[in-house]
């Protein structure tokens, strides 16, 4: 008897690079005693204290859910959760006064309406999205979801674990050949953890002017920065004070995920100054009908914060993880001074290369199949494994031969700092044994 076909789109699928490790290790018949998952960017960190009284207390008299009944909010989010997202951006000095906040689940629909609002028709090259590679992964599998296409202007990372911008003039280039529907930046990078400057968005937005296309940011880390900055770089930064026409073209994606150490709540946003971009993006959004209403509430807690509340929450997320970013690259370095390691100046993550310690023929997607099947090493006294981030998948980039994400891998800062101490050492005894099997 035949069976159902599955579409071409379905066939076609892999898993994302971020969650290969976890499902391979799930599958694992025989498990080491420890699991050490710095592969996907799943904060570990309590969440805010005002919205952890929310959670704990839905069945206070003023929740709305002390009853059990959990209805749909409006499409574009509650007023309330709406006010959080622009009580943030003003505690870090943006002026919300004429912008629009859409209330998504999580991010990543954000993402999806963002691909769905700027690009060219479905199955054309039309306005494709434009990125810097590396990029979030998920854009581009948004993108290919979708039938809409992404193209990139490439950065590399040096022997010093620096990553390049590329020049303006590269990215204009690129504009000029590819005909994009919009620029999309990630001004504290993911997964590179490198940090943009104004001088360097100014000149991007001054493109997007001069092309008529639309300037886009995703700011899930704008508040976690590791250098010193006298603002905030942000898209919210950037006015028509400073590049006459940008005010109209600007979307930035938001998120609870990461500074709010919510990633379960799946609770974003998309914010824009564009009426017409927000309203066809919630009419888009109906058929969703509208993002998760508990975590709508628990997240709104924050409408209510004081600036002063909200910005040493911020710094104290700040000097959590530049302690245990430090660390960890110090760990790399003295233990396999030939790796090249990114200390980033923002974000959450760090690249790690080993083109210089690996035999020819290496493909970091298969060491981290290895690691999650059947790969463990003893760490004070305790079988353990690594599951990180193979970064193939976050180069869009056809031919696996030019790929610089073969040899490269993004580990995460989220689990403790006992456990993210042990990284390095682990890291380094699984790649000598991955390299002794092969």
């Amino acid at each position: 008897m035949s069976k159902p076909v599955l579409s071409a789109h379905f066939e076609s699928r892999k898993p994302s690079d971020v969650r290969l490790a976890q499902m391979k290790y799930d599958e694992r018949k025989v498990k080491p005693q420890e699991v050490i998952n710095v592969g996907i960017g799943n904060v570990s960190l309590p969440t805010n204290p005002a919205m952890q009284k929310r959670m704990f207390n839905l069945d206070a008299p003023d929740s709305p859910f002390n009853k059990g009944v959990v209805k749909y909010t409006g499409t574009a989010g509650t007023p309330e959760a709406q006010e959080a997202v622009k009580n943030i951006l003003r505690s870090g000095g943006f002026n919300t006064d004429n912008l629009y906040v859409q209330i998504t689940e999580g991010g990543s629909a954000g993402m999806e309406l963002l691909i769905l609002g700027v690009c060219g028709p479905a199955g054309s090259s039309e306005k494709p999205l434009m990125m810097i590679d590396p990029a979030y992964t998920n854009y581009i599998s948004f993108a290919e979801r979708l039938g809409r296409k992404t193209v990139t202007v490439k950065r590399h990372m040096g022997d010093d674990g620096k990553f390049n911008l590329p020049s303006l003039e590269e990215i204009e280039e690129s504009i000029k050949k590819n005909n994009p529907g919009a620029l999309l930046i990630i001004p504290y990078d993911n997964p590179t953890g490198q940090l943009y400057d104004y001088e360097m968005l100014i000149g991007l937005a001054e493109l997007c002017v001069k092309y008529n296309i639309w300037f886009v940011s995703d700011e899930a880390y704008r508040e976690l920065y590791y250098i010193e900055k006298d603002k905030l770089i942000s898209i919210w930064g950037v006015t028509d004070a400073e590049v006459p026409g940008i005010e109209g073209r600007r979307i930035s994606i938001e998120t609870t995920s990461k500074v709010w150490n919510a990633c379960g709540l799946r609770i974003g946003a998309v914010v824009t100054d564009n009426p017409e971009f927000h309203n066809r993006s919630v009419a888009e959004y109906t058929a969703n009908l509208c993002a998760n209403a508990i975590g709508q509430y628990v997240f709104g807690a924050l409408a209510h914060e004081s600036k002063e509340s909200l910005l040493a929450w911020c710094k104290q997320q700040r000097d959590y993880y530049k302690d245990v970013i430090v660390n960890v690259y110090n760990g790399f370095k003295a233990l396999e001074p030939n790796l090249v390691v990114s200390s980033p100046d923002a974000a959450i993550y760090s690249v790690i290369d080993v083109r210089k310690v690996v035999k020819p023929g290496f493909d970091s997607i298969d060491f981290v199949l290895y690691c999650a099947s059947e790969g463990s090493a003893i760490i004070d006294g305790v079988e353990t494994t690594l599951l990180v981030a193979p970064m193939k998948g976050f180069y869009d980039e056809k031919d696996p031969a030019k790929n610089p994400g073969t040899t490269q891998f993004r580990i995460s800062f989220v689990e403790t700092p006992e456990k993210m101490a042990k990284v390095p050492e682990l890291f380094i005894k699984l790649l000598r044994q991955y390299e002794e099997s092969r």
